[in-house]
Protein backbone atom coordinates (compact mmCIF):
# COMPACT_ATOMS: atom_id res chain seq x y z
CA UNK A 1 0.00 0.00 0.00
CA UNK A 2 1.24 3.45 -0.80
CA UNK A 3 -0.15 6.75 -1.94
CA UNK A 4 0.83 10.31 -2.61
CA UNK A 5 -0.88 13.68 -2.74
CA UNK A 6 0.23 17.23 -3.27
CA UNK A 7 -0.30 19.48 -0.30
CA UNK A 8 -3.21 21.18 -2.06
CA UNK A 9 -5.23 17.96 -1.89
CA UNK A 10 -5.33 17.77 1.87
CA UNK A 11 -8.42 19.91 2.29
CA UNK A 12 -10.26 22.94 0.96
CA UNK A 13 -8.75 26.38 0.86
CA UNK A 14 -10.00 28.66 3.61
CA UNK A 15 -12.28 30.47 1.20
CA UNK A 16 -14.04 27.33 -0.04
CA UNK A 17 -17.32 26.14 1.41
CA UNK A 18 -17.11 22.42 0.60
CA UNK A 19 -14.22 20.05 1.34
CA UNK A 20 -12.68 17.86 -1.32
CA UNK A 21 -13.58 14.19 -1.19
CA UNK A 22 -11.08 11.88 0.52
CA UNK A 23 -11.08 8.07 0.21
CA UNK A 24 -11.90 6.87 3.72
CA UNK A 25 -9.40 4.06 3.82
CA UNK A 26 -6.17 5.67 2.67
CA UNK A 27 -3.29 4.94 4.98
CA UNK A 28 -2.64 8.32 6.58
CA UNK A 29 0.21 7.82 9.02
CA UNK A 30 1.43 10.44 11.44
CA UNK A 31 2.97 13.33 9.53
CA UNK A 32 5.44 15.69 11.09
CA UNK A 33 4.98 19.26 12.12
CA UNK A 34 8.69 19.40 11.42
CA UNK A 35 7.68 19.44 7.76
CA UNK A 36 5.99 22.78 8.26
CA UNK A 37 8.79 23.86 10.57
CA UNK A 38 11.59 23.37 8.07
CA UNK A 39 9.67 24.49 4.99
CA UNK A 40 8.37 27.67 6.54
CA UNK A 41 11.65 28.65 8.17
CA UNK A 42 13.38 28.29 4.81
CA UNK A 43 10.68 30.32 3.06
CA UNK A 44 10.76 32.92 5.81
CA UNK A 45 14.52 33.39 5.61
CA UNK A 46 14.26 34.10 1.90
CA UNK A 47 11.10 36.22 1.94
CA UNK A 48 12.22 38.52 4.72
CA UNK A 49 14.91 40.19 2.64
CA UNK A 50 16.83 42.66 4.81
CA UNK A 51 15.62 40.91 7.93
CA UNK A 52 17.69 37.83 7.08
CA UNK A 53 20.61 38.72 9.33
CA UNK A 54 18.43 38.94 12.43
CA UNK A 55 16.55 35.75 11.57
CA UNK A 56 19.80 33.92 10.92
CA UNK A 57 21.03 35.02 14.35
CA UNK A 58 17.82 33.68 15.92
CA UNK A 59 18.18 30.34 14.14
CA UNK A 60 21.86 30.12 15.06
CA UNK A 61 21.07 30.87 18.71
CA UNK A 62 18.21 28.36 18.90
CA UNK A 63 19.35 25.40 16.84
CA UNK A 64 21.46 22.74 18.55
CA UNK A 65 23.94 20.59 16.64
CA UNK A 66 24.57 17.01 17.75
CA UNK A 67 25.95 13.68 16.55
CA UNK A 68 22.83 12.40 14.79
CA UNK A 69 24.48 10.53 11.91
CA UNK A 70 25.94 7.03 12.32
CA UNK A 71 29.65 6.26 12.28
CA UNK A 72 29.32 3.12 10.17
CA UNK A 73 30.71 2.14 6.76
CA UNK A 74 29.13 4.08 3.85
CA UNK A 75 25.78 2.68 2.68
CA UNK A 76 25.60 0.41 -0.33
CA UNK A 77 22.92 -0.41 -2.88
CA UNK A 78 21.32 -3.90 -2.86
CA UNK A 79 23.87 -5.08 -5.46
CA UNK A 80 26.74 -4.06 -3.17
CA UNK A 81 27.78 -0.99 -5.17
CA UNK A 82 28.50 2.27 -3.32
CA UNK A 83 25.65 4.75 -3.02
CA UNK A 84 26.55 7.97 -4.92
CA UNK A 85 27.65 10.80 -2.63
CA UNK A 86 26.36 13.55 -4.93
CA UNK A 87 24.36 14.21 -8.08
CA UNK A 88 21.16 12.44 -7.01
CA UNK A 89 19.58 14.97 -4.67
CA UNK A 90 19.69 15.25 -0.90
CA UNK A 91 17.91 13.12 1.72
CA UNK A 92 16.87 14.61 5.06
CA UNK A 93 15.50 12.54 7.93
CA UNK A 94 13.00 14.39 10.12
CA UNK A 95 12.28 12.88 13.52
CA UNK A 96 9.70 14.12 16.01
CA UNK A 97 7.81 13.08 19.12
CA UNK A 98 4.92 14.21 21.27
CA UNK A 99 6.73 14.86 24.55
CA UNK A 100 3.43 14.55 26.42
CA UNK A 101 3.20 10.88 25.47
CA UNK A 102 4.06 8.08 27.86
CA UNK A 103 6.50 6.36 25.48
CA UNK A 104 9.07 9.12 25.10
CA UNK A 105 11.86 6.78 24.05
CA UNK A 106 10.34 6.17 20.64
CA UNK A 107 9.86 8.46 17.68
CA UNK A 108 6.29 9.47 16.87
CA UNK A 109 7.26 10.90 13.49
CA UNK A 110 9.65 9.48 10.90
CA UNK A 111 9.70 11.36 7.60
CA UNK A 112 12.31 11.12 4.85
CA UNK A 113 12.50 14.30 2.77
CA UNK A 114 14.00 14.02 -0.71
CA UNK A 115 15.14 17.25 -2.36
CA UNK A 116 15.96 16.47 -6.02
CA UNK A 117 19.19 17.67 -7.58
CA UNK A 118 17.14 20.04 -9.75
CA UNK A 119 14.20 20.71 -7.43
CA UNK A 120 10.82 21.56 -8.88
CA UNK A 121 9.13 19.62 -6.10
CA UNK A 122 9.98 18.06 -2.75
CA UNK A 123 8.97 14.51 -1.81
CA UNK A 124 8.29 13.60 1.81
CA UNK A 125 8.04 9.89 2.63
CA UNK A 126 6.31 8.94 5.87
CA UNK A 127 7.42 5.72 7.54
CA UNK A 128 4.71 4.31 9.85
CA UNK A 129 5.98 3.78 13.38
CA UNK A 130 4.95 0.10 13.37
CA UNK A 131 6.75 -0.83 10.14
CA UNK A 132 8.40 -4.20 10.84
CA UNK A 133 12.05 -4.00 9.72
CA UNK A 134 15.52 -5.38 10.41
CA UNK A 135 17.35 -3.24 12.98
CA UNK A 136 21.16 -3.65 12.97
CA UNK A 137 22.22 -5.57 16.05
CA UNK A 138 18.66 -6.09 17.30
CA UNK A 139 16.88 -8.31 14.82
CA UNK A 140 13.43 -7.47 13.47
CA UNK A 141 11.20 -5.00 15.29
CA UNK A 142 9.07 -1.91 14.75
CA UNK A 143 11.06 0.80 13.03
CA UNK A 144 10.59 3.25 15.89
CA UNK A 145 12.25 0.73 18.22
CA UNK A 146 15.53 1.55 16.44
CA UNK A 147 15.26 5.05 17.88
CA UNK A 148 14.69 3.64 21.36
CA UNK A 149 17.70 1.31 20.98
CA UNK A 150 20.18 3.78 19.50
CA UNK A 151 18.68 7.20 18.82
CA UNK A 152 18.96 8.93 15.47
CA UNK A 153 22.20 7.16 14.38
CA UNK A 154 20.62 3.70 14.59
CA UNK A 155 17.40 4.92 12.96
CA UNK A 156 19.47 6.37 10.10
CA UNK A 157 21.41 3.13 9.74
CA UNK A 158 18.17 1.12 9.74
CA UNK A 159 16.65 3.25 6.97
CA UNK A 160 19.83 3.28 4.91
CA UNK A 161 19.96 -0.51 5.02
CA UNK A 162 16.23 -0.85 4.32
CA UNK A 163 16.35 1.36 1.23
CA UNK A 164 19.96 1.17 0.07
CA UNK A 165 20.33 4.96 0.18
CA UNK A 166 22.40 7.65 1.85
CA UNK A 167 20.79 9.96 4.41
CA UNK A 168 22.65 13.27 4.30
CA UNK A 169 21.12 15.24 7.16
CA UNK A 170 18.97 14.71 10.25
CA UNK A 171 16.69 17.08 12.17
CA UNK A 172 14.83 16.35 15.40
CA UNK A 173 12.05 18.28 17.09
CA UNK A 174 8.94 17.68 19.21
CA UNK A 175 5.39 18.97 19.49
CA UNK A 176 6.25 21.69 21.98
CA UNK A 177 6.66 24.22 19.19
CA UNK A 178 3.11 23.65 17.90
CA UNK A 179 1.48 26.11 20.24
CA UNK A 180 4.02 28.89 19.80
CA UNK A 181 4.16 28.56 16.00
CA UNK A 182 0.38 28.77 15.75
CA UNK A 183 0.17 31.76 18.07
CA UNK A 184 3.08 33.46 16.29
CA UNK A 185 1.06 33.68 13.06
CA UNK A 186 -2.12 34.73 14.86
CA UNK A 187 -3.84 31.34 14.83
CA UNK A 188 -4.88 29.10 11.94
CA UNK A 189 -8.12 28.23 10.16
CA UNK A 190 -8.39 24.44 9.84
CA UNK A 191 -10.99 22.17 8.26
CA UNK A 192 -12.09 19.16 10.35
CA UNK A 193 -13.63 16.24 8.48
CA UNK A 194 -15.35 15.15 11.69
CA UNK A 195 -15.99 16.79 15.02
CA UNK A 196 -14.97 15.70 18.51
CA UNK A 197 -15.84 16.73 22.05
CA UNK A 198 -13.59 17.92 24.85
CA UNK A 199 -13.90 14.48 26.48
CA UNK A 200 -11.34 12.87 24.15
CA UNK A 201 -7.58 12.81 24.56
CA UNK A 202 -7.27 16.14 22.73
CA UNK A 203 -9.16 17.90 25.50
CA UNK A 204 -10.91 20.47 23.29
CA UNK A 205 -14.16 20.52 21.32
CA UNK A 206 -13.83 20.63 17.52
CA UNK A 207 -16.78 21.13 15.20
CA UNK A 208 -17.08 19.45 11.81
CA UNK A 209 -16.08 22.00 9.19
CA UNK A 210 -13.96 25.11 9.67
CA UNK A 211 -12.35 25.89 13.02
CA UNK A 212 -10.35 28.94 14.07
CA UNK A 213 -7.64 27.61 16.38
CA UNK A 214 -5.12 29.24 18.67
CA UNK A 215 -1.98 27.41 19.79
CA UNK A 216 -3.53 25.49 22.67
CA UNK A 217 -6.50 24.44 20.56
CA UNK A 218 -4.19 23.36 17.73
CA UNK A 219 -2.41 20.98 20.10
CA UNK A 220 -5.71 19.37 21.02
CA UNK A 221 -6.75 19.19 17.37
CA UNK A 222 -3.67 17.23 16.27
CA UNK A 223 -3.52 14.99 19.35
CA UNK A 224 -7.12 13.73 19.30
CA UNK A 225 -7.69 10.13 18.21
CA UNK A 226 -10.03 8.46 20.73
CA UNK A 227 -13.16 10.17 19.41
CA UNK A 228 -12.29 9.89 15.72
CA UNK A 229 -13.81 7.20 13.52
CA UNK A 230 -10.52 5.73 12.30
CA UNK A 231 -8.29 6.42 15.29
CA UNK A 232 -4.67 7.10 14.33
CA UNK A 233 -5.53 7.27 10.62
CA UNK A 234 -8.09 10.02 11.28
CA UNK A 235 -5.61 11.77 13.54
CA UNK A 236 -3.08 11.69 10.70
CA UNK A 237 -5.63 13.36 8.44
CA UNK A 238 -6.14 16.07 11.04
CA UNK A 239 -2.41 16.63 11.28
CA UNK A 240 -2.15 16.98 7.51
CA UNK A 241 -4.93 19.56 7.57
CA UNK A 242 -3.12 21.47 10.30
CA UNK A 243 0.23 21.38 8.46
CA UNK A 244 -1.45 22.77 5.36
CA UNK A 245 -3.15 25.53 7.37
CA UNK A 246 0.09 26.46 9.10
CA UNK A 247 2.03 26.53 5.83
CA UNK A 248 -0.58 28.70 4.13
CA UNK A 249 -0.77 31.12 7.06
CA UNK A 250 2.98 31.33 7.65
CA UNK A 251 3.72 32.02 3.97
CA UNK A 252 0.83 34.41 3.48
CA UNK A 253 1.46 38.06 2.67
CA UNK A 254 0.17 39.08 6.07
CA UNK A 255 2.89 37.03 7.74
CA UNK A 256 5.94 37.44 5.50
CA UNK A 257 5.39 41.20 5.29
CA UNK A 258 5.25 41.47 9.09
CA UNK A 259 8.75 41.39 10.64
CA UNK A 260 7.37 40.78 14.13
CA UNK A 261 5.37 37.71 13.04
CA UNK A 262 8.31 36.33 11.04
CA UNK A 263 10.65 36.79 14.00
CA UNK A 264 8.25 35.13 16.44
CA UNK A 265 7.53 32.25 14.11
CA UNK A 266 11.20 31.62 13.34
CA UNK A 267 11.97 31.62 17.05
CA UNK A 268 9.13 29.19 17.83
CA UNK A 269 9.96 26.88 14.92
CA UNK A 270 13.63 26.52 15.77
CA UNK A 271 13.63 26.64 19.57
CA UNK A 272 13.61 22.85 20.01
CA UNK A 273 15.35 21.96 16.76
CA UNK A 274 18.39 19.66 16.87
CA UNK A 275 20.33 18.98 13.66
CA UNK A 276 23.39 17.01 12.63
CA UNK A 277 26.74 18.75 12.80
CA UNK A 278 27.02 19.13 9.02
CA UNK A 279 23.73 21.03 8.75
CA UNK A 280 25.11 24.49 9.50
CA UNK A 281 23.22 27.78 9.32
CA UNK A 282 25.04 28.54 6.08
CA UNK A 283 23.91 25.21 4.63
CA UNK A 284 20.31 25.93 5.68
CA UNK A 285 20.52 29.32 3.99
CA UNK A 286 21.85 27.73 0.79
CA UNK A 287 18.90 25.33 0.73
CA UNK A 288 16.53 28.24 1.36
CA UNK A 289 17.83 30.02 -1.71
CA UNK A 290 17.70 26.83 -3.77
CA UNK A 291 14.08 26.17 -2.76
CA UNK A 292 12.76 29.72 -3.01
CA UNK A 293 10.62 28.80 -6.03
CA UNK A 294 8.90 25.89 -4.27
CA UNK A 295 5.21 26.43 -3.45
CA UNK A 296 2.79 24.48 -1.26
CA UNK A 297 1.46 22.53 -4.26
CA UNK A 298 5.02 21.37 -5.02
CA UNK A 299 5.29 19.53 -1.68
CA UNK A 300 4.31 15.88 -2.14
CA UNK A 301 3.62 13.32 0.60
CA UNK A 302 3.86 9.56 0.25
CA UNK A 303 3.67 6.62 2.63
CA UNK A 304 6.40 3.98 2.57
CA UNK A 305 4.97 0.81 0.96
CA UNK A 306 3.50 -1.91 3.15
CA UNK A 307 1.17 -4.81 2.39
CA UNK A 308 -1.04 -4.84 5.47
CA UNK A 309 -1.10 -5.45 9.19
CA UNK A 310 -0.08 -8.32 11.44
CA UNK A 311 1.28 -9.24 14.85
CA UNK A 312 4.65 -10.38 16.15
CA UNK A 313 5.27 -12.16 19.49
CA UNK A 314 7.86 -9.56 20.50
CA UNK A 315 6.76 -6.39 18.70
CA UNK A 316 2.97 -6.76 18.95
CA UNK A 317 0.92 -5.08 16.21
CA UNK A 318 3.01 -4.41 13.12
CA UNK A 319 2.83 -3.04 9.58
CA UNK A 320 4.22 -5.55 7.08
CA UNK A 321 6.78 -4.19 4.62
CA UNK A 322 6.06 -4.47 0.91
CA UNK A 323 9.52 -5.77 0.00
CA UNK A 324 9.17 -5.21 -3.75
CA UNK A 325 7.68 -1.77 -3.30
CA UNK A 326 10.37 -0.78 -0.79
CA UNK A 327 13.08 -1.88 -3.22
CA UNK A 328 11.54 0.30 -5.93
CA UNK A 329 11.29 3.24 -3.53
CA UNK A 330 14.96 2.82 -2.66
CA UNK A 331 15.89 2.74 -6.33
CA UNK A 332 13.87 5.91 -7.01
CA UNK A 333 15.59 7.74 -4.15
CA UNK A 334 19.00 6.43 -5.17
CA UNK A 335 18.57 7.52 -8.80
CA UNK A 336 16.73 10.79 -8.11
CA UNK A 337 13.63 9.59 -9.97
CA UNK A 338 10.95 10.05 -7.32
CA UNK A 339 8.54 11.74 -9.74
CA UNK A 340 8.41 8.59 -11.86
CA UNK A 341 7.96 6.41 -8.75
CA UNK A 342 5.06 8.49 -7.48
CA UNK A 343 3.40 8.51 -10.89
CA UNK A 344 3.12 4.69 -10.66
CA UNK A 345 2.48 3.98 -6.97
CA UNK A 346 -0.80 5.70 -6.24
CA UNK A 347 -3.62 4.28 -4.16
CA UNK A 348 -6.88 5.17 -5.95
Amino acid sequence: MTHHDSLDLFGPESGETEPEEHPRHRRRGLRAVVIALVAVVLLGLVAAGGFVAYLAWTVNDNVTQADLLPTVPPPTAPDGSPVPESGTGTNFLLVGSDSRGSDRGRSDVIVLVHVPEDPTSIQMIHFPRDLFVEIPGHGKNKINASYAFGGEPLLVETLQNLLGIRIDHVARTDFDGFKRMTDAVGGVRVYAEEGSSASGNGGIAIQEGWNELNGEQALGFVRERYELSEGDISRGRRQLAFVKALLLKATSRGTVANPVKIARFTDAATENLVVDRDLTIGTMRDYALELRGIRASDVVFATAPFTGFGTDPKAGSIDIVDEEGMALLGEALRTDSMDEYLDVFVTP
